[in-house]
Parts: structure tokens; C-alpha cells; sequence
């Protein structure tokens, strides 16, 4: 059986750890891991706003720049052109050449100005002015090409 330890005051075989700066230390660690994730998620974070408003801008150019070239292509009647940039939807609802003789019998536009794209209804308004001097406000609505990804006209009211 081996002795009893020895009593209060007796010298340890070992020494002490330190008790200074334990705690310092453990907030420090703590608050660098904090730090840390503090960093990853927020780069996650801005990266999806950013991807979010990159998104944005990307629609809403497109769709100032299809309404652009759909109206260069009346007012210059280019009526196949401008029926190239309908959506599919648009097209299967009405022929080529019943687009063409439709719209060669509307009011000739001589004029136009297209505004600002709404991203979430997908519209843009377009202010146009016929030859004979009326003015008129039409809204063009866009839809996404499935193959493509690209904006196109789906309708003029």
C-alpha cells in the first residue's frame, strides 16, 4: 500500500500552469472564430446581392434594347425584322405576313422613345409619334426566350 500524500503546504512534484492571461487568451480565440464566420457568411451574403442586381441590370438592358430595335424596325419598316423580335408565344398567335399587313395598316410611327424597364411586371413603356403628329404612350411587354435567355417583345398595348 503506498503512503498517504503529504499535507497542506508540501511542495508539488510539478509546477503550476499559469493563471495569468487564460482568459484573455480564450476571448481572443473566440472572437477570431467569430470574425471568421462573420467573414464567410457575409462574402456569401454580398455575393448573392450581387449576383441579384447584376440580374437586374441585365433585364433591364435587354429589355430597353429589344423595344429599341423592335421600334428602329417599324419606324423603318422593316416589318420582318420587327417581327423577328417577338416572343414565340406572339408569333404562334399571329403569321408573319399577318403581322406585316397589320401593322403596314396602322398609323406609320415616325418617332419613339423607349423608357425604363420595369424588371418585376416586365414591361416598358415606349412613347411613339405618328407621322401625322399624334402621340401615344404604348407599354410593351417582355418575356424570357426559353432557349436563348434573351428578352423579347410579347405584346404592345
Amino acid at each position: 500500500m503506498p503512503a498517504p500524500p503529504a499535507g497542506p503546504g508540501v511542495t508539488p512534484p510539478f509546477a503550476a500552469p499559469p493563471t495569468e492571461g487564460r482568459n484573455t487568451r480564450l476571448w481572443l480565440g473566440l472572437g477570431a472564430g467569430a470574425l471568421a464566420v462573420l467573414l464567410c457568411c457575409g462574402g456569401g451574403g454580398a455575393a448573392v446581392v450581387g449576383l441579384a442586381v447584376t440580374g437586374v441590370q441585365a433585364v433591364r438592358e435587354q429589355g430597353r434594347t429589344v423595344s429599341t430595335d423592335y421600334y428602329r424596325a417599324l419606324v423603318e419598316r422593316k416589318y420582318g425584322a420587327a417581327y423577328d423580335q417577338l416572343c414565340d408565344d406572339a408569333q404562334r398567335r399571329e403569321s408573319r405576313r399577318e403581322f406585316e399587313r397589320r401593322v403596314a395598316a396602322e398609323p406609320q410611327i415616325a418617332t419613339f422613345r423607349v423608357g425604363d424597364v420595369d424588371a418585376v411586371s416586365l414591361t416598358v413603356p415606349v412613347d411613339v409619334t405618328y407621322t401625322g403628329g399624334r402621340q401615344d404612350r404604348q407599354e410593351v411587354t417582355l418575356g424570357q426566350d426559353q432557349q436563348t435567355g434573351g428578352m423579347e417583345v410579347c405584346g404592345v398595348s
